[in-house]
């Protein structure tokens, strides 16, 4: 078996790997410290967890044992996607190489720049960045990268989900042409592929395992649950969550991945209200509140890290147990490295995945991509009702209009007893004109329908009452008034009217022309 002092490693590197408990190299290490210490370029691809920040770390401090560095000139740098990985990229340069007065300074988000300006000033033998930090430095004139010697992109395949291809191929131009180029990452996405062609030289391709493999130590599972409703879904999958968290006796410690930051908050207050050890860390918390809660994780004094994939890139807590998956990736890669927290240089670990109906098209991009299907598990709320499903919901969601307590008099009566005591007090009533009405002339009862009927119309908008017995045949309730009105003419207007009818000349005089005066 080969051990690290096989690979000609420096003297003072070896006995701070030694102190620190390695004694073999892994497989990614065992090929590619070699070929970095004799200076190629280099392009590693394992699966997460096979010790890769190892990999460029020590064969780095091995080269920059011999030289200075100038101010605002680094002479190595060290690319990485997130916060969290930059940390601890240099929390292994500070253990690998504490046997060594080399210079680190760490630019990252979330620390002012005026304390990593003097850093910069005094110049760094490693600089380890962010690509955003970095550029914003060299754009206020901060930093020069033409003395970089050796250059290193970690979790290449994550900066391109990131988005950060534009500012590494920026990066790369900055750099001098005849510097050292290390490329690691658990995934060769093309684009990947294209960068690596272009900037790197004749690179010594490694390869330890295929691509996007998953450890055999892990023992991986997938929970498919239908929910009862689209209302109550949220609810139950985080009932689901908590029942599989509770079924877990050799459970020490374990990594909630969630593919939203909202559901990492919402998710954490869940577990933290049913007495669940939990905090949250993504991208948009202060930067000393996720190394607090991340250093918390690492010493045991948390339980459940509730995180988003800013902590599924090479954050390396070696006794990890479980890994839960509220959420399917909907990066197929993604998976490989969230399942990757656990079961860490050999030892074992387990993952358990939750996929509603929705999501099983990711779960099938993922077992395409791992190239062997995931064993299915039975749902925990198919054996036992969800009782607390909807116990952490929002308070708005469980409350329910009340009943105004101002009702009528009229409302709280029960219907039969309305109807009944208004057939009693309208019945004589009714009755009654009824009798008056029938005792009048057919003109008066004309008369008064037709006054009553406008007064109903003016008091109801035109609408008559429906329910009057003594309506007109064939119109109802809507016969003009007029057409009711009995017309007069008077005597003189009739006179007038009859004397030219009984005066009109006839046909025979009209004829001869002869008039009255003649006869």
């Amino acid at each position: 078996m080969t051990k690290f002092a096989d690979l000609e490693l420096d003297e003072k590197v070896l006995k701070a790997v030694t102190e620190a408990g390695y004694e073999s190299p892994t497989p990614i290490q065992e090929q590619a410290i070699p070929h970095a210490l004799m200076g190629k370029d280099v392009l590693g691809i394992a699966q997460t967890g096979t010790g890769k920040t190892a990999s460029f770390t020590l064969p780095m401090i091995s080269i920059l044992a011999q030289g200075r560095a100038r101010a605002r000139m680094p002479r190595s740098l060290i690319l990485c996607p997130t916060r969290e990985l930059a940390a601890q990229v240099a929390e292994n340069f500070e253990i690998y190489g504490k046997y060594h007065k080399l210079s680190m300074a760490l630019l990252i988000g979330g620390v002012s720049f005026k304390d990593q300006d003097k850093l910069i000033d005094r110049g760094v033998d490693v600089l380890i960045a962010t690509p955003g930090r970095l550029l914003d430095h060299f754009e206020r004139g901060k930093l020069m990268l033409t003395g970089v010697q050796v250059m290193v992109v970690d979790e290449a395949d994550r900066m391109l989900d990131m988005g950060f291809i534009p500012d590494i191929e920026r990066i790369f131009g900055l750099t001098p042409f005849t510097r050292q180029t290390l490329f690691f990452s658990a995934t060769m996405a093309p684009e990947i592929t294209r960068i690596t062609e272009t900037f790197l030289h004749n690179p010594v391709r490694v390869e330890v395992a295929r691509q996007a493999t998953t450890s055999e130590t892990i023992t991986q599972s997938v929970v498919l649950h239908r929910p009862s409703g689209k209302k109550g879904a949220d609810g139950e999958k985080r009932e689901v969550l908590r029942r599989l968290v509770e079924a877990e006796d050799n459970l020490t410690n374990g990594i909630i991945f969630c593919n939203r930051k909202r559901d990492v908050d919402i998710v954490a207050k869940s577990l933290k209200k049913h007495g669940l050890d939990a905090a949250a860390i993504h991208g948009d918390l202060d930067q000393s509140l996720r190394m607090k809660t991340l250093d918390g994780f690492r010493n045991g004094d948390l339980k459940l890290l509730i995180a988003s994939d800013v902590a599924a890139r090479g954050l390396d807590v070696p006794n990890v147990s479980h890994v839960f998956n509220y959420d399917v990736p909907i990066h197929s890669e993604d998976y490989v490295h969230r399942i990757g927290r656990t079961g860490r240089a050999g030892r074992d670990g387990k993952a358990i995945m939750i996929c509603f109906p929705h999501e099983e098209k990711y779960l099938d991009k993922i077992e395409e991509l791992v190239k062997k299907a995931i064993p299915r598990q039975d749902s925990p709320l198919d054996s036992a009702p969800a009782a607390d499903a909807k116990s952490d919901a929002p308070a708005e969601e469980d409350a329910k209009p009340r009943r105004s307590r101002s009702r009528s008099r009229k409302q709280d009566k029960p219907a039969e007893a309305e109807a009944q005591s208004n057939d009693q007090s309208e019945t004589p009533a009714v009755d009654a004109k009824t009798k008056a009405r029938e005792e009048k002339p057919q003109a008066e009862r004309n008369r008064d329908d037709s006054r009553s009927g406008n007064n109903r119309n003016r008091g109801r908008g035109g609408r008559g009452n429906r329910n009057d017995d003594n309506r007109v045949v064939g119109m109802g309730d809507h016969v003009p008034a007029f057409m009711l009105r009995e017309i007069k003419i008077p005597k003189a207007t009739r006179r007038k009217k009859a004397e030219p009818e009984a005066d009109a000349p006839t046909a025979d005089d009209g004829q001869d022309g002869s008039t009255g005066a003649a006869a």
